[in-house]
């Protein structure tokens, strides 16, 4: 379980493909502190650290999470968002996060609003997704590359989000441009809501 508030970026320093797995190893400044087994969600997707090496570590994806993200754009010199499981006890300053990324979606604007920023992302929608609590509320939470952020002007299949500077400093939201390709978890507590919804309306 993770909160959406990234701790630091990590480097992609090697790319390795297994089968369907892909083994990327990572340095980053927290590596001297983890151990094997220990999660960490990557641009928001959770994996486990499967091997650590001096300053480097390595975690595995395998083909669904692959196909729900953007892992598979990574390249050597990728700049990913990393964040530790949280910890019981402590400050929740995000929202719940699981780590288990929904589908990915693609930047369609950004605009500089005189310090902060605007990203405006597209998803692809259906009402089969909606259903499943795939969808976005004003002023709700989504979680865009392990981010956690507010929803600004959803749509059925869009939603923005505002940057402030300390975030687009010390994220990858530097690095995303309009065609950018992000991961995307919708809130948890709506997702269980629309899925229960659902099931009444089958009763």
């Amino acid at each position: 379980m993770f909160s959406g508030i990234v701790e630091t970026t990590a480097v992609v320093t090697a790319i390795r493909q297994e089968q369907d797995n892909i083994h990327f190893t990572l340095r980053c400044p927290f590596t001297s502190e983890l151990k094997i087994d220990q999660s960490i969600a990557h641009n928001g997707v959770c994996l486990t650290v499967v091997g650590i090496k001096g300053d480097e570590y390595t975690v595995t994806a395998m083909r669904e999470t692959l196909l729900r993200s953007n892992l598979g754009e990574l390249e050597v010199g990728s700049e990913v968002n990393v964040e530790r499981s949280m910890q019981m006890g402590g400050r929740l300053d995000g929202h719940i996060v699981q780590g288990h990324v929904d589908q990915t979606a693609v930047c369609t604007a950004v605009e500089d609003q005189d310090g902060s920023y605007e990203f405006t992302f597209r998803y692809d929608s259906s009402d089969e997704m909606i259903r499943r609590g795939y969808f976005t509320v004003d002023k709700g939470s989504v979680t865009v590359n392990g981010v956690s952020l507010t929803v600004c002007r959803p749509t059925r299949d869009s939603f923005s989000v505002c940057i402030i500077p300390y975030t687009f400093e010390n994220t990858n939201f530097h690095n995303i441009k309009v065609g950018t390709v992000v991961n995307i978890e919708f809130d948890i507590l709506g997702k269980y809501i629309a899925q229960y919804q659902a099931r009444l309306r089958e009763i």
